[in-house]
Formats: C-alpha cells, structure tokens, sequence
C-alpha cells in the first residue's frame, strides 16, 4: 500500500462525502424540521439500504481479492470472465430485489410513517409509496456502481471510484431546489403536493443513473467493463466468491439495519431524520476522509501479501496501515469534539435554524468525532480480514455492532425525552456500536497474524506526540470563540484558520517523530514482481 494511494482516495472522498453532507443540509434547509422532510429523507434511502443489505460494501471487500487472484493466476482473460460471471448473478438478484422493494413499500411506508400524527398520516403514507416506487430502480444501479467500484480497486485505481458520488449528491441538491422553486419550499404532509414527491422521486434515481454512468466509464478504463455472463455455477472461483458474499450478508445488512432504525426511531421527533441525517453524513466523511480511504487503498496490498502466505510482509502491511489510519482520523477528533457548536451553528441553516436544533445537532456531533475514529477502525480491521478470505470475524464484528446499537437506540427512545437526548442517543447508539466491531475485528485479526505484533509502539507514540502539538493552537482558537460576539463568516474564518494552522502542527509533529519509526526491512516475497526491502511496508 503506498500513502500516495490512500491520499487519493482521501482526497476525492472529502470532495464527495462534503457533497453528501450538502444534499442533507440543502434538504433540511428548504423542506425544514417536517414530516415531509422525514418522509424524504428516510424514503430516498431504502434503495440504497436494500442494496446494502444484498451485499453493500462487502461487494468490494470479497470481488477485488477475486479478480487480484484470478490475475496472479490466469491474467487478464481470467479476471475479465470471473467478473462478468460474478456480475450476471448479483444483477439478477439486484432487479429481484428492486421489485421487491416496489412491492414492499406500503408495508415499509407504514413503518416510517407510524408516528406521524393521525390526522396527516395517511397523506404521509401514500407520499411515502409514492416516492419508493420511484426510487426502487435504484437498487440495480448501486450493484452496478459497486461492481464498477470494485473493478477500479482492482487495478489500483481510486480518483474516479471515490470521487463520481459527488455528482449524484449535486444532482440531488439540484433536484430539491428545483422541486422548491416550482411547488414552494416547507410543506407539511397533508398540505404537500403528490406531484413534488414525484419530481423529488425521478430526479433523485436520474442522479443516480449518472454517478452509475461514470462508474461504467470507470471499469472500461480498466479493462473491466464486460457483459454479464451466466456460467457462475461452472467456475469454481466464482461460486467461492459468491458464496463469500452469501455468507457475509449479516456484515451489509447490519449497519443498513441500524440506519433504518435509527431513522424510525428519529422520526418520532420533527425534523429528527434531519438530525441524525447530517450526524451520519458527518460520520461516514470523516471516517470516510480518514481510516475507510486507507483500508480501500490498502485492500489489494493486503490481498497481494495473502496470496503468497507471507505473513511478515502481511503483518508490516496491516502496522503501517493502521498507523496511516490513525493519524487521518485523531485530528478531525479533536476539532469536531471542541468545535462541535460553531460547527453546528453554520450547517444549521434556512429551516433548521432554530436553537434548540443547534443545540441537538452540536451534542450529536461531539459523539460522532470519536464513532469515525471508531468505525473506521472497524472497516480497516475488517478489510485486512476478507483479504485473508475470512468472512466469518467481519460477520461477528457486524453482528456485534448491531446487537448493541439496537439495545443503545431502543433505550434512547424509550427513556430519553423527545424534546432533548434522545437524538443524541440514537448517535450514540453509532458510537457503541462501532466500537463493539473494532474490537471484534482487532481480537480476530490478532489471532490471525500472530506471531506478528498488531500495533507498533513508535508509530502510536508519533501520531500521539502530533496529536499533542496541535493541543496549543486548538486551545487558542477555543478561546478566542469562548469570547462570543462573533458573526457566521467570521467563525467560519476561525475555524479554516484553525485547520490550517493545526494541520501544519501536526504534520510537523509526524515529521519530527517520525526519525524515531521502526525500519523492518522485509524480504522480497517470491513471485512478486516489483518488490523492495522499504521502510516496514511492502511495495
């Protein structure tokens, strides 16, 4: 794995989660603390929770370890038939599970509208049908994306892979300002037009035909985009993957679960979905930006390193990863953790302006500076597991991090008031979860590679020592915010400066501790061209 690699993915990941998070403040700003906006919000994401469920982001983790095989062992030829044999099947069970969506959806409906009150749900019941049918299609098109995604990983290849969901996320922004220039901004279900769900419906999946369009290009740049095929039952290579998917299906279908609940539970509060909307928007781009970007970077290495059974250059691989990881995800903790106010004071906008949802949105922000850390360790430890063609840690891992979100939200909303904690239970409930998978994945992981050691201390006491040097600069600007009587432009002004200045700390700290890091030299493994002894990691 090289850092070139995981800053590409970094990079272009911060372009399209920040765009992610956009759509969701667009949307609450121009449809409001309603539950119209709910009923968007939570209704435009069950595709994608459906696909999840299928095979979500296991997708990648088990197909690019295939077709990095099936290349060592056949080429090009053999990675192009097991891919398009592999991408046959999981199309066809996507259309079936777009149809069952669309069939399921007065049923589903009901479950995001039950506690919307009795006068305007039934209005918010067949909005919600309507806009499920609309978005069903969606479910075929996320497999395609996955497995243009996936083709790119493959081959090395991150930019385009990471970056092309900003373009969906625009299209949705442009989809909802259009929609609320021509049917008017706020509405409350019983007053809302069947016609806005509709427009909001159509150009929603028309944005995600085109991010699936630039994922095709992807795959042809790579020489993967291929017709899928039949023949899977033949190609014991094939079945072996697909039986890997089959089998990790608890790992998707968790945290698609844990969405869905987290939205129900939210919805019984107005403008709830919103919250908990932009919390996990704010969760998955920093963990995204931080240790997700390097296990998708570190993937084929890790693979690469499995393949040939070398444990040792397996071992340097996973230390400098998680060091990577690390030092991507410990700064955005603090800032998020002592910024979380002003923070949230300038994504509350338009319709959500309202104190007491800055104040919500603030608390939930503080949890999620410490679950991104959390949950990318999670995915890290999860990746370097499937490398090794181990599905079943990845699946405990996600059985655990379910089971223990769910007891955390169903005790939020249980026992914590509606007007204030329970939204920042329900992130909490992420929190948790998250950390019951890292643990899982690490204890397996540890097992695994032993006698090989899991962390190094040099790394740890560098990223800590960086981490320390922006503590002064952090603290100024705290102070300076503490002083209050600041406008909106001038706290953003604050807080770029802020980042800047931090950012240039703690690469300076890294710089200065890393003399001090360890220098494993690791034998060239045979088979595999283009190897070098390096700095405790491979190629």
């Amino acid at each position: 794995m090289s850092a070139r690699a995981s800053i590409t993915v970094a990079g272009w990941t911060v372009v399209s989660r920040v765009t992610g998070l956009l759509r969701v403040l667009v949307v609450g700003a121009v449809l409001g603390p309603t539950y119209f906006a709910n009923v968007f919000q939570a209704g435009y994401l069950l595709p994608n929770n459906v696909f999840t469920i299928m095979a979500g982001p296991v997708l990648a983790m088990v197909v690019v370890p295939a077709l990095v095989r099936a290349m060592a062992a056949g080429g090009a030829d053999r990675a192009v038939e097991v891919f398009s044999r592999i991408a046959g099947r999981l199309l066809a069970l996507a259309t079936a599970c777009a149809l069952a969506l669309a069939l399921a959806s007065p049923l589903l409906a009901w479950t995001l509208v039950a506690t919307v009150p009795e006068y305007e749900r039934g209005r918010a019941w067949a909005l919600c049908i309507v806009l499920v049918l609309f978005v069903a299609p969606q479910v075929l098109l996320y497999a395609i994306v996955a497995l243009g995604v996936a083709a790119q990983q493959s081959r090395g290849r991150f930019a385009l892979a990471a970056g092309a969901p900003t373009v969906e996320s625009l299209g949705t922004i442009a989809t909802v300002l259009i929609t609320a220039w021509i049917f008017g901004g706020a509405h409350e279900v019983d007053k809302a037009p069947m016609a806005m769900m509709i427009c909001l419906g159509i150009g929603n999946t028309a944005s995600v035909l085109v991010h699936t369009v630039l994922q095709l290009y992807g795959a042809a740049r790579v020489g993967l985009l291929v017709m899928p095929s039949r023949g899977w039952r033949r190609d014991q290579e094939v079945r072996d993957a697909l039986g890997r998917i089959t089998k990790s299906i608890p790992i998707a279908a968790c945290p698609a679960m844990t969405i869905y609940g987290l939205n129900v539970c939210a919805a019984t509060v107005p403008g709830g979905v919103m919250i908990v909307q932009l919390s996990y928007q704010a969760f998955f781009a920093l963990s995204y930006v931080g240790a997700r970007a390097v296990a998708m970077a570190a993937l084929p290495r890790l693979s690469e390193a499995a393949v040939v059974g070398d444990a040792a250059r397996f071992g340097a691989a996973w230390r400098q990863g998680l060091h990577y990881a690390m030092v991507a995800s410990l700064l955005p903790l603090c800032l998020l953790a002592v910024f979380a106010t002003p923070t949230a004071d300038l994504l509350a906008n338009g319709e959500l302006r309202q104190p007491g949802l800055i104040a919500e949105l603030a608390a939930c922000l503080v949890v999620v500076a410490f679950a991104q850390l959390a949950g990318g360790i999670h995915d890290y430890g999860r990746q370097a597991l499937f490398s090794r063609l181990d599905d079943r840690g990845p699946r405990l891992a996600s059985i655990a991090s379910l089971s223990t979100a769910v007891v955390v939200a169903a005790l939020s909303t249980v026992l914590l008031p509606a007007e204030g904690g329970r939204l920042q239970g329900l992130v909490a409930a992420i929190l948790i979860g998250e950390i019951a998978g890292a643990v899982t994945v690490l204890v397996r992981l540890r097992r695994a590679i032993l006698p090989e050691a899991l962390t190094d201390r040099a790394y740890t006491i560098g990223a800590t020592v960086a981490t320390f040097a922006t503590f002064p600069v952090i603290g100024a600007s705290y102070w300076l915010f503490s002083l209050g009587g600041l406008e909106r432009h001038e706290e953003l002004i604050l807080l770029l400066g802020c980042g800047v200045v931090s950012v240039a700390a703690y690469a300076l700290g890294l710089r200065v501790t890393s003399r001090v890091g360890p220098r494993v030299a690791t034998p060239t493994p045979a088979g595999v061209p283009g190897c070098a002894e390096t700095r405790d990691t491979v190629c």
